[in-house]
């Protein structure tokens, strides 16, 4: 007698004894930071996980940075674009999502974006610094992985990107800014951390050398980043980024093999 195992088995006769793979959801979550030494200072943040998450398991976190239009307190806007995106990577990469909200009257980080070049602030941005004070409490209460931490963003949020890359990149595996920028003279300090930057070729919000120089900064300082600017796209060049079918398989390959405790 012969015995048929596995998905196999779904092949023979009406009767299919098919192992049944489990069809993955998303659990959402809408949550509120709050700064216990000032009531005043509160991030509002969407946290996603997988619906079988097991807390005996390690899981990849992406960390998502909306744009300027997305700003406010609803803890709802900030998932307008990409939400599909993320929502693919908890079912199919099996990650954490956090999605927090900027307040309206912040940014990611601190600088005018239309200009051609910017020195990176001395100190983060109150809604960057309140992302970080969030972050250890994620990792603790959903089994993160330290070596597997990942950060993207657009627009206003392409520039948080780079942000938080260049001050703590010792923190996180890899980044997927797009159409933001960066202070070209941080990239020594994010060479080593893989990146895919994405940019439209006739964005008329944020000039397109801002990608092309930073990318030629971190390629002059050792590093390897990945660069797709697209022809005749302006500053919508997240949608093409969002479809872009390797780009998540790519992200979660990159792991930390030096300093992941940070």
């Amino acid at each position: 007698m012969s015995v048929v195992t596995g998905l196999a088995a779904g092949l023979i006769g009406t009767a299919s004894t098919a192992l049944a793979v489990e069809s993955v959801k998303v659990t959402s979550e809408a949550r509120v930071f709050t700064n216990t030494s000032n009531a005043n200072e509160r991030l509002p943040y969407v946290v996603m996980k997988p619906s079988n998450w097991n807390a005996k398991k390690k899981y990849p976190l992406l960390v998502f940075l909306h744009g300027a239009g997305e700003r406010g307190d609803d803890n709802q806007n900030q998932l307008k674009w990409g939400r599909e995106w993320m929502e693919k990577a908890v079912t199919e990469f099996q990650a954490v999502v956090v999605a927090p909200q900027c307040p309206g009257d912040c940014r990611w980080v601190e600088v005018n974006w239309n200009l051609k070049a910017h020195d990176m602030p001395a100190e983060m941005s109150q809604p960057m610094r309140l992302l970080f004070d969030l972050l250890p409490g994620i990792e603790k209460e959903f089994a993160i992985n330290p070596a597997r931490r990942y950060i993207s963003g657009l627009s206003m949020g392409g520039y948080g990107t780079w942000d938080a890359l260049c001050r703590r990149p010792d923190y996180f595996a890899a980044g997927v800014p797009i159409c933001g920028g960066a202070d070209e003279k941080q990239a020594k300090a994010v060479a080593r951390v893989p990146v895919w930057v994405f940019h439209g070729a006739v964005d008329g919000t944020v000039p397109v050398i801002r990608a092309r120089n930073i990318v030629e900064a971190v390629k002059k300082a050792g590093g390897t980043p990945k660069y797709s600017e697209y022809p005749g796209v302006n500053h919508f060049s997240w949608v093409n980024a969002f479809i872009e079918p390797d780009l998540l398989k790519w992200l979660f390959q990159q792991k930390r093999t030096t300093g992941a405790s940070g």
